[in-house]
């Protein structure tokens, strides 16, 4: 039994302060004491300044949780007794797991772990993971034994980058624990902070498979979409008015064709296919619809060439606009943004392409892509321009000044459905 009997016992740290950890910080640091900690020396003293680059948390926000406190020196750890671990799991180069960071989160934590402290992981991973993966580094760093000296829970993570609507606080939260009595206790602690309200997993690995899932099949219905409208496409029929039409039925769900990125859907199906694959079965509709969505960059820049030929525009040595980067609207989030397979693609066909997004980090888009977003594209300067996310500022923009920025002759690809059908001269 842990030796924590009440929430009013647990002394709180929140380890990795990005997308996930530091609103979750923020909201526990209006109601408690937390410690934040993050390896990112930069990233601590932005947050003590009162900035956080993610936009996610306001100045204001972070003014009110007057609890948190930001740490990069593992000693500030070694008086907390829960530990909530809000780390990136990726998947690497060849579509596989990268578990990295977890690793190293839960080998800083075994460094300080002692008896009756309890773990609590909110990264997306695949079923078994906390128990199987990251306990046993728990245990080899801190010499205890599990469920016996220390005990763990998981409650996955459900941010929505950009999403001012949906937050932390007002989206139902799923919790579970090693043992009853822990599960109990982590649920009650995030019913501190979530007045959406909780549901208990019966297990870890039930809160695991829960939160894999939910994008896995996210993702699968965006790859039905985007099969379609291939098919469309090839018959002449406008994807959009047939998914109006669609949708005036009451039970149509309203997915949209486009390009599959970001931290979670893009990457999750991989944890579950690598799960599924290692205890024998070989996933076939899951890996399909990852193999459709990776490839609608591809697709996407196939169109514009068959665009650009029409209009006997040379496609050897044209210059494209991209106009966007972040791998979703109105957030400068560009983890797995899917918007570099376009860029990509237009380089195997020797056409230069400028990447105009001013919601984005030029040094991060360097860092993470060797590409460098230009400050503001050049009216007048373009072969063709691919609306590739719909931030706010380029929807005010409308028609006019959008095709203002390309050549007298030039091709408008709208991927977003920012404009009306009439003003686009492609659309997915």
């Amino acid at each position: 039994m842990s030796i924590i009997k009440d929430i009013s016992d647990i002394k709180l740290a929140v380890i990795g302060l990005g997308y996930v950890g530091l609103p979750l910080a923020v909201e526990f640091g209006k109601h408690r004491k937390v410690m934040g900690f993050d390896i990112s020396a930069a990233r601590i003293a932005a947050l003590k300044a009162g900035h956080d680059a993610t936009l996610e948390v306001s100045q204001q926000e972070l003014h009110d949780a007057t609890g948190l406190c930001y740490t990069t020196d593992l000693a500030d750890l070694a008086g907390c007794n829960v530990y909530i671990v809000t780390v990136p799991t990726p998947i690497d180069q060849h579509k596989r797991p990268n578990l990295t960071p977890l690793i190293k989160a839960s080998e800083t934590i075994g460094k300080v772990l002692k008896k009756g402290d309890i773990v609590i992981y909110e990264s997306t991973v695949y079923p078994g993971a906390t128990e199987e993966d990251c306990v046993p580094v728990l245990e080899r760093v801190s010499g205890l034994r599990f469920d016996v000296d220390f005990y763990a829970g998981y409650s996955p993570e459900r941010i929505n980058p950009g999403d001012k609507l949906h937050r932390v606080s007002t989206i139902k939260k799923v919790t579970s624990g090693s043992t009853s009595a822990v599960a109990e206790l982590i649920d009650q602690l995030y019913k501190q902070i979530i007045v959406a309200g909780t549901h208990k997993a019966p297990s870890i690995k039930v809160a695991e498979a829960a939160k894999v899932i939910e994008n896995t099949q996210r993702d699968l219905n965006i790859a039905l979409i985007n099969e379609l409208a291939i098919i469309f496409n090839k018959m002449g029929i406008e994807t959009e008015a047939v998914l109006q039409a669609a949708g005036t039925k009451w039970n149509f769900l309203p997915f949209r064709p486009g390009l599959v990125g970001g931290h979670c859907i893009g990457v999750d199906p991989y944890y579950l296919t690598h799960k599924a694959e290692e205890i024998g079965y070989h996933p076939q509709i899951i890996l399909a619809g990852r193999r459709l969505n990776d490839g609608m960059g591809a697709y996407v820049v196939s169109q514009l060439v068959k665009a650009l030929l029409k209009r006997r525009i040379h496609v050897e040595g044209a210059r494209v606009l991209v106009m966007g980067l972040a791998f979703k609207e109105n957030c400068p989030d560009i983890r797995n943004t899917r918007v570099v397979d376009i860029v990509r693609e237009l380089a195997d066909y020797n056409v230069a392409a400028d990447v105009y997004d001013p919601w984005v980090s030029v040094e991060e888009a360097q860092h993470e892509y060797g590409l460098t977003p230009i400050a503001e594209p050049r009216p007048g300067s373009y072969d063709a321009i691919i609306l590739a996310v719909a931030h706010d500022q380029f929807r005010a923009m409308g028609a006019g000044s959008i095709r203002a920025l390309g050549k007298e002759e030039h091709v408008l690809y709208d991927l977003k459905y920012i404009l009306s059908p009439e003003d686009a001269d492609v659309r997915l």
